[in-house]
């Protein structure tokens, strides 16, 4: 059996401020390519005897909405590789399901509806999703099989792939028919799965899908810094050609999760809370905390200045923090060299929501130039030039010229920075840094900030999204059982 594999993946926040452009991309092409699915690739295939042929896959960190004429020739070019290799008897689609481009809303529903196109009707397509996503009706329509993440960090990555795989193999060989319910959450939010009571919803998730005739079960949080017409948090669940049993568990999830809504927030603390806090640390493993306003992961710009300033102001010392985005800061310390004391000028410098620049006093510790990360499993992330500079306030601050989230503890202890006896750590993260930092955290502070991704989701300005959801509205279903 001959599988096609390929996909264009980002996750745009259509409130930032800078456009996803030609040269925020990275594509791999063909088997040569390096893409972190390739060994996960390779092994399906090796173990069921099939042929793969891998075409474009193309990533981006998130930001504004993607370039128009960026993203159709990121398209055109996988679809050009399509055409190149049928007949194919499966498509696999690794995609995000919350991109954005000038002109398409929903470039997910758009490319996989051109792949139908391509292979025609009687082709499986099954696709991969970010639990962040927006699943839409176009999506549907043209897919047969959609699954997403069910962890957040998004530790089952590969794993949802292989699931993908089997089932899409499955009904490419005729021993299944996979047909789709949907439940419309109506919420928006943010559900950690480290947790309870969201911990305990995964696992009924993977409960009902031992139930007969069960394939998947999906839970869609939606993205909520997408202003796009069909986002917000959906429950799906695909079953073998019984559409009545799958639109029975999708209600039936879909209630349990409405239920659980006040239970689930994300338990944040204000800035001056969280300062108090580290103030009373005095020995130890340190405290993380997380300023998730500003996450790169979301599209924010990784500048911000809002904790930096606050710890100097308390006079808080024994603090790791990182990857600030700081290009400026960068080349000034890689001029200088190691060794060097400088005054230098850090983060607040593209945007409002960056807050001001910090100027400051510092040694330059370590600069390297193939500074990377570890990324749940998947391998390392690049983070291009990461440079170490310290205070005489005693603090550690990481810079890097490559926007990207806080997802290991290398981003650190790969410039020197030892992490075990800080005060605290602070990662510019909202969830993905939990699976590493967890294990040597005393606790885990997510701290609000005035950065781009503001969690006060009843007062973001959207324009084209339904706003009959909660907590915008306590009930959406006016009366009625959801």
């Amino acid at each position: 059996m001959k599988i096609f594999i390929a996909g264009i993946a980002t996750e745009t926040n259509t409130f930032a401020m800078a456009p996803t452009g030609a040269g925020a991309w990275t594509v791999y092409r063909g088997p040569a390519g390096g893409s972190a699915w390739q060994p996960i690739v390779e092994r399906l295939a090796l173990h069921g005897g099939h042929e793969v042929v891998l075409g474009l896959l193309a990533e981006a960190h998130p930001d504004g909405p993607t370039v128009r004429a960026v993203y159709e020739h990121l398209r055109d070019e996988l679809l050009a590789g399509l055409q190149a290799a049928m007949p194919v008897h499966a498509v696999l689609l690794p995609l995000h399901g919350a991109m954005v481009a000038d002109g398409y809303p929903d470039c997910e529903g758009d490319l996989i509806a051109r792949v139908r196109a391509v292979v025609g009707p009687a082709v499986p397509i099954g696709v991969e999703l970010d639990l962040h996503c927006h699943l839409t009706h176009k999506m549907l329509q043209s897919a047969d099989i959609v699954i997403a993440y069910k962890e957040y960090p998004h530790t089952d990555m590969a794993a949802r792939f292989e699931e993908l795989w089997r089932i899409t193999v499955a009904a490419a060989e005729g021993r299944v028919r996979p047909v789709t319910a949907v439940h419309d959450a109506r919420m928006l939010g943010f559900w950690h799965t480290t947790r309870e009571p969201m911990k305990s919803f995964v696992q009924r998730m993977q409960a009902v899908e031992r139930e007969p005739g069960v394939l998947s079960v999906s839970f869609g949080h939606g993205f909520p810094w997408g202003d796009v017409p069909e986002a917000g948090a959906k429950v799906w669940v695909v079953t073998d050609g019984d559409p009545d049993l799958a639109a029975r568990w999708a209600l039936t999830l879909g209630r349990e999760i409405w239920s659980l809504r006040h239970q689930t927030g994300a338990r944040q603390s204000s800035l001056p809370a969280a300062l108090d806090q580290l103030q009373a640390w005095h020995a130890g493993p340190p405290i993380v905390v997380a300023d998730i306003a500003d996450n790169a992961g979301g599209g924010a710009s990784s500048d911000s200045t809002f904790i930096l300033a606050g710890l100097l102001e308390r006079g808080i010392g024994n603090v790791a923090l990182g990857g600030f985005y700081d290009l400026g800061a960068i080349q000034v310390c890689r001029d200088a060299g190691v060794g060097a004391r400088l005054n230098l000028r850090v983060g607040g410098k593209l945007g409002p929501a960056s807050g001001h620049p910090v100027d400051l006093a510092v040694t330059v510790r370590a600069i390297r130039a193939d500074h990377a990360q570890s990324v749940l499993g998947l391998g390392p992330r690049a983070c291009g030039w990461g440079v170490w500079v310290s205070t005489d306030e005693g603090l550690d601050i990481v810079l890097i010229s490559e926007r990207t989230q806080v997802f290991g503890t290398d981003l650190y202890t790969g410039l020197g920075i030892e992490l075990g006896r800080k005060r605290a750590v602070v990662v510019k993260s909202s969830q993905h840094f939990h699976a590493a930092f967890a294990p040597l955290a005393s606790q885990v502070l997510y701290v609000e900030t005035p950065g781009l991704l503001r969690s006060d989701f009843a007062h973001i300005p959207y324009r084209h999204r339904d706003l009959e959801v909660w907590p915008r509205v306590e009930d959406p279903w006016q009366g009625h059982a959801p």
